[in-house]
């Protein structure tokens, strides 16, 4: 989606080197700790009159320890959230998915129910729902492709993320999508290269990273834009929403591995400073920074910005794409 950072604070975990302990950031991401209440109430006893040890025994000692592990209690239960305030950290989510690999579902040409928006989320098999929204960089370099600016990027994926081998199904696929000629290292981007590299190198220019669907959705303004699933771009955080990353998107007919090319080609495009864009001609082929995880439509893409500005006024002029993964198609002279 990639809706601009204006409107939000620092992303999520975005420190560097991954494994050490982030600045501190935006505590509008910091999850809310739940709160205990505890109490011990003793039980009655005959009065005596003789002295305090006699007329409670060993509850004078209990009571203040019981006491004791209740305040503890709390303060363990709330101390991670004011730690997240300060840090810009969210607490860790216990997660419950599946160990299998995840397979994508349906060959190009899936047919979807009847009346669905193109935006919904398809359906499906399962998907990474939560993660710990700490963030694991894969190992995996690159030479540097392409001639002018130098940008350098690491591929990463959150903690608790199931894919079945993330080197392969996402680390190699992102490498090899960025140093294709038909993305953004083709002359026509205006003098772009990539470089990738890994937790022993050098800081990166930009991050990609695999994440679980509701890290997305805090990340992409899910709750206060457009209320579908997307990925996005803040700042030197390129967001993949593994939802999409599994399912895709209805204008992609069930084309998955196209749509993860165009997902990564569309985010990237934002951190060399592409807007979104409509379709441009009846029945051509949509540009990567149309946004193709909602639409090919321009009319649908146009209602949608009524719900929550995109950043580009798209026309209501019945212009209707096919779906695309790639900046520049041919790899030649032209974008789409």
């Amino acid at each position: 989606m990639g809706s601009a950072s204006r409107r939000r604070g620092e992303p999520l975990a975005a420190s560097w080197h991954p494994v050490a302990e982030p600045p501190p950031g935006d505590p509008e991401f910091v999850a809310d700790a739940d709160e205990f209440d505890a109490g011990v109430k003793p039980r009655p006893r005959r009065q005596h009159r003789r002295g305090v040890h006699s007329r409670y025994g060993w509850r004078i000692y209990a009571v203040p320890l019981l006491i004791v592990v209740s305040a503890l209690a709390v303060f363990q239960t709330v101390r991670p959230a004011e730690r997240g305030a300060a840090s810009g950290l969210l607490d860790p989510i216990t997660s419950d998915l599946p160990d299998e690999p995840i397979v994508t579902e349906a060959p190009p040409g899936q047919t979807f129910p009847p009346g669905m928006f193109s935006a919904d989320l398809p359906p499906g098999g399962p998907i990474p729902e939560t993660g710990a929204r700490t963030f694991q960089v894969l190992s995996g370099t690159s030479p540097v492709i392409g001639s002018g600016h130098l940008f350098r990027y690491t591929v990463e994926i959150e903690v608790g993320v199931q894919i079945g081998n993330p080197n392969t199904e996402f680390g190699n696929l992102v490498q090899a999508t960025l140093s294709d000629p038909r993305s953004w290292t083709n002359p026509q981007a205006g003098g772009i290269s990539l470089q990738r590299v890994d937790a022993t190198g050098p800081r990166p220019d930009f991050r990609v990273i695999l994440v679980s669907q509701q890290t997305a959705r805090e990340a992409c303004d899910y709750h206060n834009g457009v209320p579908y699933d997307s990925s996005c771009r803040k700042g030197d955080m390129v967001y993949l929403n593994a939802a999409r990353w599994v399912r895709g998107a209805v204008s992609f007919e069930g084309d998955i591995g196209n749509y993860q090319r165009y997902a990564i080609n569309h985010e990237v495009g934002h951190v060399f400073g592409n807007k979104h864009v409509g379709c441009p001609v009846q029945g051509g082929l949509a540009p990567v920074m149309m946004q193709q995880s909602f639409s090919v439509s321009n009319n649908e893409l146009h209602e949608l910005n009524k719900i929550a500005d995109q950043g580009t006024s798209i026309p209501a002029d019945g212009f209707v794409c096919k779906y695309n993964a790639w900046p520049f198609p041919t790899a030649g002279t032209g974008g789409s």
